[in-house]
């Protein structure tokens, strides 16, 4: 307000000054325009021999004609017949059309005179026709204008910068309103939203905009809440079953299996060890850290070795190079998950295969288990989310395996799709060739 009101107040004085400077110089070109007609309408009648004694002009103009040796040969009823009007030594610096101004103390008018010089005659005797013609009501007009603009610009400013704080505090009204619900949400005091003003206008977009912004940060927050509660229910589990081992055999050296206990230990230990690094895969995942560097490997054969592993997977060779560019570490934690969940539900057999579809690769892993009820397909890829608890726990599951599939990979611009494979499930993963 303050900074607006100051170059409102600049910018309206020099407004002013300007409109009093323009004025006065159009008056003063107005007050020479004429001067200089009434001086060439002389000069016509003295180039036509015809000049009369007094010249007639104009009310409050004066007009002398003098010749060559500063006589006054003819003037106006009202200019004085024997005192020139300008001293000799000004007419000398005056060419002809030029003009100055003197004080009207010289022919009796108050305020200064305006005064033009034209030349007419033969040129072996000219005459110089000197017109003056009084510019007070100019400087009195100008004079009025400055008093009213000294009056009035005060009041104009006044209103004006009412004016604006009304206006302003109309438009920051709805701002003043959006920091006042954030101390209220930062607070405690109220839900998490902010008003959205009606009209429509950037204030209301910001509020929108803002508002969803709030909506993303409490679904992440309860996304993150979540997330903590199952790691730790998850980490509790191993750590609970080790703490209890270890106190039982405190308590019992002498009829403890020490060997079975250690390995009961180390058991625990690489499900905590393999739970950690998946939290911290997945943690690396939500931070955006930059994928490893890509590398061009076959898929075909990098699919195909993995299947080596497991004894009961079977693979369909597609008989060619598949060239794609990933990251191998990456690529192969997505098959290894793919196919432990596999084997893990599997009844009898379990097959992968990778084949060409235009352009992208096509990774299939399918079943013969119990399959996955559509409406839990897409549920499935959420963080701890097993949909029999008892057997996955029991099994080694944290209900992470597919998360970090479907993690890895959108890293690499692909999907994962999940299918009936009549009966079993059907695992479809496609991303784009190198």
């Amino acid at each position: 307000m303050l900074v607006s009101a100051t170059g409102m107040t600049l910018g309206l004085a020099a407004g002013g000054v300007l409109l009093t400077v323009v004025l006065g110089y159009a008056q003063i070109r107005s007050v020479h325009s004429d001067a200089m007609s009434t001086a060439r309408g002389v000069a016509a009648l003295v180039e036509q021999s015809s000049l009369p004694n007094p010249i007639p002009v104009s009310p409050g103009v004066q007009v002398q004609v003098i010749d060559e040796n500063g006589s006054i040969q003819a003037v106006s009823a009202t200019a004085d017949r024997l005192v020139p009007m300008l001293y000799s030594d000004e007419m000398a610096r005056l060419d002809d059309g030029d003009s100055r101004t003197i004080p009207g103390e010289r022919i009796g008018v108050r305020g200064d005179v305006h005064v033009v010089q034209v030349t007419a005659g033969p040129p072996t005797s000219p005459l110089r026709i000197l017109v003056a013609r009084p510019t007070g009501q100019i400087t009195q007009s100008v004079h009025i204008l400055k008093i009213t603009l000294l009056i009035l610009y005060p009041l104009l400013v006044a209103l004006l910068a009412a004016g604006l704080w009304r206006a302003l505090g109309a438009a920051l009204r709805p701002v003043d309103a959006l920091r006042s619900g954030a101390e209220e949400i930062t607070g405690g005091t109220r839900a998490g939203r902010l008003p959205v003003p009606d009209s429509k206008d950037e204030v209301h977009r910001l509020a929108v905009t803002l508002n969803d912004m709030l909506h993303r940060l409490d679904a992440a927050r309860a996304r993150q809440r979540a997330f903590v509660a199952d790691a730790a229910h998850e980490l509790r589990s191993p750590l609970t079953n080790m703490r209890t081992e270890l106190e039982v055999a405190q308590r019992l050296p002498d009829d403890t299996d020490w060997p079975e206990l250690a390995d009961d230990l180390l058991a625990d230990v690489q499900r905590l060890s393999r739970l950690v690094d998946d939290l911290l895969l997945l943690a690396r995942s939500d931070e955006g850290v930059p994928s490893a560097r890509l590398e061009e490997i076959d898929l075909a054969q990098f699919v195909g070795e993995a299947a080596e592993r497991y004894p009961d997977v079977g693979f369909d060779d597609p008989g060619k190079p598949l060239p794609l560019l990933a990251e191998p570490d990456a690529l192969a934690r997505v098959v290894t998950n793919l196919l432990d969940n596999a084997v893990r539900h599997k009844r009898s057999r379990v097959t992968v295969s990778a084949a060409e579809d235009g352009p992208q690769l096509v990774l299939v892993i399918t079943d013969d288990g119990p399959g996955i009820p559509e409406p839990d397909r897409e549920r499935v890829f959420q963080r701890f989310t097993r949909l029999d608890d008892a057997r996955a726990r029991d099994a080694g599951g944290s209900g992470l395996g597919l998360a970090i599939v479907r993690e890895l990979v959108r890293r690499h611009r692909g999907s994962v799709t999940l299918g009936d494979n009549h009966p079993g499930l059907r695992v479809e993963v496609r991303l784009p060739k190198s």
